[in-house]
């Protein structure tokens, strides 16, 4: 499921030369589905995405399951994938979560916050001040005991209710989660308006905020197509984390306007023609995300899919032509 030789490497100058992919199908590409997935599926998904060379997993969701259904079975998943060399973050919305994602031995935990005051009501019924006050514990009782915090910040770009986000305001609540202990922050654009420039300002105001790039991460959606742009721009800037998901699944549960998410393969293709490294083979990558669109039943909205594995079809057709000659 792949064109021998293309995309062709061309380096562009100013990038990194590897780019690490936070990987979030198995979580918030299938949170959205209506459809419950079952857990061996799940399982099976995550251990093919670690087999196509995605080194972090965001494997599952440690809240309640009134909120998020698909993904009750945090507990029976989890333990399935232990075996696996590979990072398995997990969210925690709560301390609460936090014990359940602790017993089962997690290391990599990642809390859930809004730039604006509408979604964190939505989301989790609480102010922007509140919702990090809740985390606080979180965050402190998780370094505690050694293990990675992520801190994800939706809505950073723009908000189905309140509009245009100011830039300022995300930059406060970004400062009071690194304050706060996260060792990394996920920028969300969670209905998928952001365009290159207001990447690069959001980017040069967490700068001059003190913010450290090395602690940062871009999570894109594709509503408007405006996905891959706009990870070059980060990348231009000295971003090396880029959250994706595999075939191009999610959405948001609590934002009706959110689309799916940057598809992972759309993004490998992309680096790879810019040559950077992030050691995924795209053919298993492919392969793993057409058997996933199989069991969803509906085919990957992601256009890289889409084209190696319409190749891969016309190919396997002309070899069955070839034999019955």
């Amino acid at each position: 499921m792949t064109v021998r030789g293309l995309p062709m490497a061309v380096p562009a100058p100013g990038l990194p030369t590897r780019v690490r992919i936070h990987e979030v199908g198995a979580r918030d590409g299938l949170q959205n589905e209506r459809t419950t997935v079952p857990t061996a599926v799940k399982a099976e998904f995550v251990h093919r995405l670690a087999e196509a060379g995605l080194t972090t997993i965001e494997a599952t969701s440690f809240v309640h399951p009134r909120w998020v259904p698909q993904l009750a079975d945090a507990e029976e998943l989890f333990p399935m994938l232990s075996g696996l060399p590979v990072e398995l973050p997990v969210l925690v919305p709560n301390e609460r979560g936090l014990d359940r994602a602790l017993a089962l031995g997690a290391r990599r935990v990642a809390v859930f916050a809004s730039a604006t005051e509408s979604f964190a009501k939505a989301n989790l019924n609480r102010t922007v001040d509140e919702a990090l006050a809740m985390f606080h514990p979180v965050v402190e009782r998780a370094r505690a005991d050694g293990v990675h915090v992520r801190g994800y910040l939706s809505m950073c770009f723009g908000d189905p209710w309140e509009g245009a986000v100011p830039v300022p305001q995300v930059v406060r609540v970004c400062r009071a989660l690194v304050d706060m202990g996260c060792d990394e922050l996920s920028l969300g654009d969670t209905i998928g308006v952001a365009t290159p420039g207001h990447v690069e300002e959001l980017l040069t105001a967490l700068d001059e905020e003190g913010v450290p790039v090395s602690a940062l991460g871009v999570h894109f959606h594709d509503t408007y197509g405006q996905a891959l742009a706009n990870t070059l721009a980060a990348l231009r800037h000295g971003v090396t984390t880029v959250d994706a998901s595999a075939g191009g699944l999610g959405g948001c549960p609590f934002a009706k306007s959110a689309t799916g998410n940057l598809a992972t393969e759309d993004l490998v293709w992309m680096l790879t023609g810019l040559g950077i490294d992030t050691g995924v083979d795209l053919g298993r990558l492919v392969a793993t995300s057409v058997w996933m669109a199989g069991r969803l039943g509906r085919p990957s909205p992601s256009r890289t899919v889409r084209a190696l594995s319409h190749e891969d079809a016309e190919g396997q057709e002309g070899r069955e032509a070839h034999k019955e000659q």
